[in-house]
């Protein structure tokens, strides 16, 4: 990465010795006639984080960003132009059947011993970060009643079990109203099953129903599951009641004081790092994403890696235009094609609704200077370091082994994040250049931002400020180290982040890609 390192001069960073572009660091960006220490001259005005052409582009020619191809110039682009989305033409995606796979597999990284955080450690072996009391539900019929039992709950239970960090309702928009037999249905069906398996809740199994739904308790909760406790009576459905609301409230409120006393015995111990699954997303990206915060959240990647932790990025349409570079680093040609299956049916769940992965892209990320989904997957992949890739999940699927997944996601913040819970995630970070005050209930989000001017700006939602990098304060390993140590301490609880501190949870919302009926 190179860099114009004077704070007080026009400053650009270029990523790969290949690129024909650059972007603007600045705060504010550059006026024309603004004069780089490379001799560049800007010839117009040119905002942060967008791109300046670095040499003459001619029609046709291709603009290269992280070594890489993003676009074609539809017209000549002078050398210190600013060079904007409606100049390029976006590459075609790449096609699934001529892509490398498991060519170019990285070396092991070698061991990182020594390093642990403090976790309460399941029945089932998993570690969760966090003590929380969750109640399932299984349709929507019944979320408004279980908002209800759950404030009071937090209020007049929650005190009297101080070692409980929270209680939270799995509220959905799922259970009736739809195709349950539907070809796609068991996706949204795992999911809800999966998210009362995240090693978070303990393993203390509730589920609030209606009674009359299509999705039935019996799918959400099985007999034979190790990872949820079904020695009590775990199930509660409404239209059991035969006084009321009153009587619903008191019912579910029981069920939870039994499964509040089991969950206040159990104490935080001495786990290896190991036992950390982080899951990585981004949202509000911006052309610094892929400079500072990603490539740090990919150092970070590694230790973990190299710390025996598992470690999942996500976001299907986010790597689909640079898939050509994972499967390249897939384990075995195994792992290689487990990516392809879940690009291929993705492209079709997007061609079903007369869609492609262009659709990705905001109007947010485009002020940023992301020109089109093409860039932003570059920018996006950068998080995942530099380690083979050892499983993949699809959408709901629950991890089920150690390394570096893809959990084959919706770009979506809240959905993504919420599949990334039902695969076991403990621990979430979550880059932004934009901005988003994002946070999940179920358990801690790290924030991470991609520039110092939002830092400062939002002292009291953002947790680290990557945009150090870009202005040549810290490096990409000082900033992978100081997150790896951030993590176990909030996975120690030594630490809250500020999503944790407001309460910022967004709601779960499931993937369904079957008809509602």
């Amino acid at each position: 990465m190179q860099l114009i390192p004077h704070q007080d001069s026009p400053r650009h960073i270029r990523l790969n010795e290949a690129d024909n572009v650059a972007v603007i660091v600045n705060d504010g960006g550059v006026p024309a006639g603004a004069r780089f220490e490379d001799g560049l001259v800007a010839l117009e005005p040119i905002p942060q984080s967008h791109k300046v052409a670095l040499a003459d582009l001619a029609t046709g020619q291709p603009v290269i960003r992280y070594g890489q191809v993003i676009g074609y110039a539809l017209e000549p682009i002078a050398r210190g132009s600013w060079v904007r989305e409606a100049q390029l033409r976006m590459p075609s995606a790449p096609p699934l059947d001529s892509l490398p796979m498991a060519d170019a597999v990285p070396a092991k990284l070698e061991p990182l011993q020594g390093y642990s955080f403090e976790g309460y450690r399941n029945a089932d072996g998993s570690v969760g970060t966090r003590n929380i009391l969750g109640i399932t539900t299984t349709v929507q019929c019944v979320a408004g009643v279980l908002e209800h039992a759950v404030a009071r709950i937090r209020s007049e239970l929650l005190p009297r079990y101080p070692n409980v960090d929270d209680v939270v309702a799995l509220t959905h928009s799922y259970g009736c109203g739809v195709a349950i037999t539907a070809k796609d249905a068991y996706i949204p069906i795992r999911t809800v099953r999966n998210l009362a398996r995240n090693p978070n809740l303990g393993g203390e199994a509730l589920v609030i129903g209606l009674g009359c739904e299509k999705l039935q308790a019996e799918q959400v909760m099985h007999e034979d599951d190790a990872s949820v406790d079904l020695s009590e009576p775990w199930l509660y459905r409404l239209q059991e009641s035969s006084s009321g609301f009153g009587e619903m409230i008191e019912q579910i409120m029981a069920l939870a004081e039994t499964r509040l006393r089991k969950l206040d015995r159990r104490r935080r111990e001495t786990v290896p790092a190991s036992e950390l699954i982080l899951g990585m997303q981004c949202g509000g990206s911006d052309a610094f994403s892929g400079i500072t915060a990603n490539p740090a959240l990919g150092f970070a990647s590694d230790l973990l890696i190299r710390a025996g932790a598992t470690v999942m990025f996500s976001e299907v349409t986010e790597v689909r235009d640079a898939i050509y570079m994972l499967t390249a680093r897939a384990e075995t040609p195994e792992v290689a094609q487990a990516l392809v299956r879940e690009m291929d049916w993705y492209d079709r769940y997007l061609a079903r609704g007369a869609a492609d992965r262009s659709a990705n892209t905001t109007p947010g990320n485009k002020k940023g200077g992301l020109s089109n989904i093409v860039e932003k997957s570059l920018g996006s992949i950068v998080k995942s370091g530099s380690s083979a890739i050892n499983g993949v999940l699809g959408p709901g699927e629950r991890y089920n082994r150690k390394g570096l997944i893809y959990c084959a996601t919706p770009a979506s913040d809240f959905v993504c994040g919420t599949l990334q819970l039902a695969a076991g995630m403990n621990l979430h970070v979550f880059t932004t250049g934009r901005g988003t005050p994002y946070g999940l209930a179920m358990a801690p989000v790290v924030k991470v931002s991609t520039r110092t001017e939002l830092a400062e700006r939002w002292p009291d939602l953002i947790d680290i400020d990557a945009g150090r990098i870009a202005a040549g304060r810290a490096s990409i390993e000082e900033l992978g180290w100081e997150l790896f140590h951030y993590y176990l301490d909030v996975a120690s609880g030594r630490k809250r982040t500020w999503a944790e501190r407001h309460r910022l949870h967004n709601d779960i919302v499931l993937f369904n890609p079957a008809p509602v009926t």
